[in-house]
Parts: structure tokens; C-alpha cells; sequence
């Protein structure tokens, strides 16, 4: 499998391509819809909506991270996440200037 030559596309495809790259699996998209509709949550609260394992959701977890698109705050020995709204915005933004530009072009 080739390296990516990531330098030869500009910032914005660059930024596009790592925020499909995570929400391109459904239980980061189903994670995301659970911590959207609460106030905050926490890894077992998680698991037990998803069903998948502790280890599984952590995993997933730290891509959205990854992204800052959730925050996790320390609370005691517990990790509590929420959307991280300010870059929830950035990402909207960004999605919705790439379909924009790309609309005019569709068949």
C-alpha cells in the first residue's frame, strides 16, 4: 500500500480527508448522536447504549478526540464526554463549503 503524498493537497482536502477518515465508522456516527443528546456521559454509559465493548468505545473514543470533536472532562476516577461545540461548527463549516462548491457541478 502507497503513502499518502498528503503535501500535494492544499489544507482543506487535507482537513476533509481526516474528519471523513473518522466519521466513516458507524459507531463513532453512533456515538456521536448518543453524547449529542445528552448532557454529558460517561465510557459505560456508552457501552451500554452501543453495546459494544469498554475497550472498543475507548478506541473510538480517542479518534473523536483526535479531531477534538468531543471533550472528555475528569471527574473523579470517570471520563465524562460532550460535542465539543465550537469545533462541531468548524466541521460544519468546512462540509458545508466542500458539498457548496461541489453542487453545481452534480449531473
Amino acid at each position: 500500500m502507497g503513502v499518502t503524498k498528503t503535501q500535494i493537497f492544499n489544507v482543506e482536502q487535507n482537513q476533509l480527508a481526516i474528519i471523513f477518515k473518522v466519521l466513516s465508522n458507524p459507531a463513532r456516527i453512533a456515538i456521536l448522536q448518543y453524547i449529542s443528546k445528552q448532557d454529558a456521559c460517561i465510557c459505560n454509559d456508552i457501552v451500554d447504549e452501543i453495546g459494544l465493548a469498554q475497550p472498543t468505545i475507548s478506541q473510538h473514543l480517542k479518534e473523536l478526540k483526535s479531531i477534538d470533536l468531543i471533550i472528555g472532562e475528569i471527574e473523579g476516577k470517570k471520563v465524562c464526554y460532550c460535542i465539543n461545540l465550537p469545533k462541531w461548527t468548524e466541521i460544519q463549516a468546512l462540509l458545508n463549503s466542500f458539498f457548496d462548491a461541489t453542487k453545481s457541478n452534480y449531473c
